[in-house]
């Protein structure tokens, strides 16, 4: 592996240069401003050049890239590539091959009371926009909301996570060369970098973090009335009915939850398992750990597989759960090893968790993951629904009554059937959640759309109006009172 070259995050930067990290941000904020009103009008191919500019600029720095997710996480290369890179280059490459669709005016036809009007809807840039990213998938998470910033045609300032110092250098070094500041631009920092942005008057935030943060950026958009796009998170369920294919979907869930060493929004957060197949689905589940990161829990830490958690305070956070709930008396089926040091939890099923249990409580987002007998699915709906609204629901059933039932009886961002996760990468579906996991939609035309102004235009064909002038006569009310039956 090789290491990763140092680059100088640009807030440092400007603080070596005697200069207010604050005062840079407001520079290159108001600097913006002439380029997004210039960029309502820009063309399709300069659109598409600067995607294809993104897009060869993070090829070329794809070992670098590499480099930088083992830095943070030890993160296995192929991870990488399949979670970082590819989801980047099929957003970039979608957007390229439908972009000159996206951009055409949508004709409408008009309505009984519009009749005599041409209508349609056309979309126009925001203007300046913020992404804030989080630190489990900075790559990804960074760049494909910028695609579809500039995609819509807007110019696009970026706050990754501190946490992810090395990803965040290289994509502070990949936009440096890629674009000016006046079209994109970059600050690293903490927690106080992303306060300065929030103040200002953007005209939509991206953002993709925790609820919590969520609303604190809702409230600070709030003051300007800014659009926003909150890709947040929750505890998302899975179900396996009697009826599933115990050994795939043991392989699937597992790789689901422990891909990042769980550190990823849409992971399955617990499965509930009918009691008739549990003990089997277990004894699959310890199948598959063995087979994929090693039979013990020595040979599980040193595997190549696992990436590690983001820093020691996530993964005291993530201990914590785990103390919590064998202390009230959960049972670990598997797993359960911790070193600290290491920022290592190993691969850990659990079962008998009391209800009380914060890890039934507060998103887990690391590699715990607790089993809960079931007998009735209705019951399962009801625990689902007392919880808020998950970003994912997991189906695992060929019973179909039982997939319709809880495809409409309950509510998700997303769902997958005898899947998890992939949903994401369907470039083609809307990515995002509901109330508490997320408001918007993110992901190729829905992206697009929610980074523009879907704006309303009619124009005047034959002036029927003209009847509903005054003075209102007689005749005229007959008329209403003839569009209101036939409207």
């Amino acid at each position: 592996m090789s290491t990763v070259v140092s680059y100088l995050p640009s807030a440092y930067a400007a603080q070596s240069q005697g200069q207010s990290l604050e005062a840079d941000i407001h520079r290159v904020f108001d600097g913006q401003r002439a380029t997004a009103l210039r960029l309502r009008t820009s063309t399709l191919q300069e659109r598409l050049d600067k995607i294809k500019k993104l897009k060869n600029a993070l090829l070329a720095h794809r070992e670098e890239l590499l480099a930088a997710g083992y830095a943070d996480f030890k993160k296995p290369p192929a991870e990488v590539e399949l979670t970082e890179l590819l989801p980047v280059i099929a957003e970039a490459n979608d957007a390229i091959r439908k972009l000159k669709s996206w951009m055409k005016p949508t004709q409408v036809w008009p309505s009984r009371a519009t009749l005599g009007l041409k209508a349609w809807v056309q979309y126009e840039p925001k203007g300046r926009t913020l992404i804030i990213s989080p630190w489990n998938y900075p790559v990804n998470l960074t760049f494909c909301p910028l695609i579809s910033a500039i995609a819509a045609g807007n110019t696009a300032i970026l706050k990754p996570s501190e946490m992810t110092p090395h990803c965040a250098a290289l994509m502070t070094k990949i936009i440096g060369k890629t674009f000016t500041p006046d079209e994109v631009a970059i600050f690293e920092g903490d927690a106080a970098v992303s306060t300065t942005l929030l103040s200002l008057p953007f005209d939509h935030i991206f953002f993709t973090g925790s609820a919590a943060i969520g609303k604190v950026v809702m409230a600070a958009a709030a003051k300007h009335l800014t659009s926003v796009t909150l890709e947040l998170g929750g505890k998302s369920p899975t179900i396996i009915d009697a009826t599933a294919d115990l050994k795939v979907a043991a392989q699937n869930i597992l790789w689901g939850k422990f891909t990042n060493n769980g550190q990823t929004c849409i992971a399955p957060d617990h499965v509930f398992v009918h009691a008739s197949v549990k003990d089997q689905f277990v004894r699959e589940c310890k199948t598959v750990l063995d087979a994929t990161y090693g039979a013990d829990a020595a040979a599980q830490q040193k595997s190549p597989f696992l990436a590690r958690i983001v820093n020691q305070r996530h993964t005291g956070r993530i201990k914590s759960l785990l103390d919590d709930a064998t202390a009230k008396g959960a049972k670990v089926l598997t797993g359960g090893s911790v070193d600290e040091s290491d920022c290592y939890i190993a691969p850990t099923l659990i079962e008998n968790i009391p209800a009380d249990a914060k890890i039934m409580s507060e998103e887990i987002f690391g590699p715990l993951l607790p089993i809960i007998a079931f007998n009735n699915v209705d019951d399962v709906i009801a625990r689902i629904n007392a919880d808020p609204k998950p970003l994912a629901l997991y189906i695992w059933s060929k019973n179909e009554a039982n997939i319709d039932k809880l495809l409409k009886q309950t509510s998700a961002g997303g769902t997958c059937i005898n899947h998890t996760v992939v949903h994401f990468l369907h470039g083609n579906l809307p990515f995002g959640g509901v109330n508490n996991s997320g408001i918007g939609r993110a992901h190729g035309h829905y992206g697009f759309q929610d980074f523009s102004h879907a704006r309303s235009v009619v124009r005047t064909r034959i002036m029927l109006a003209k009847m509903f002038f005054p003075p209102y006569t007689d005749k005229m009310r007959k008329i209403v009172n003839l569009l209101i039956k036939t409207v």
